[in-house]
């Protein structure tokens, strides 16, 4: 039998200080990372120093929005359950933490292609959560 999640509640996010861009560009429906202009690597999630050379000429840029599953949990106990977290590696490189949405979570699988679809928080702040990309026809859209 599918396992389904019902429609996600997400709680609100605590932005850090110069995260503004991130959530900004959420609403509009893009995936926000940093790139650094000195050693030129994307990294996630946002900093202002470069993790890899230390340079602070970092600048915000959209990624594709596409990547592939890393690692995932599929929680089927609680209050919001069932849902699937897990680890995104964004084409672009970094990988972020996200839940996995609009899909039978039986079939998640590590290496599965995904891509950015974007859900509203309890105050109207947007955040990416991802989907297969490959249909799912037995899919109930839910983000």
């Amino acid at each position: 039998m599918p396992t389904f999640s019902p429609a996600p509640h997400f709680i609100d996010p605590v932005p850090n200080p110069g995260d503004e861009p991130y959530f900004e560009a959420a609403a509009r429906g893009v995936v926000a990372i940093k790139t650094c202009q000195a050693c030129g690597r994307t990294h996630h999630y946002p900093r202002a120093i470069c993790p890899f050379c230390w340079s602070a000429d970092v600048v915000w840029t959209d990624a594709q929005g596409t990547g592939v599953i890393y690692t995932f949990s599929v929680t089927r106990r609680g209050a919001a359950a069932p849902y699937c977290i897990a680890y995104v590696t964004l084409d672009e490189g970094p990988t972020l933490m996200t839940q996995i949405v609009d899909t039978d979570l039986d079939n998640v699988r590590i290496g599965q292609r995904v891509q950015a679809r974007f859900a509203r928080c309890e105050n109207g702040t947007m955040i990416p959560v991802f989907a297969p990309c490959e249909p799912d026809h037995a899919a109930k859209g839910n983000a």
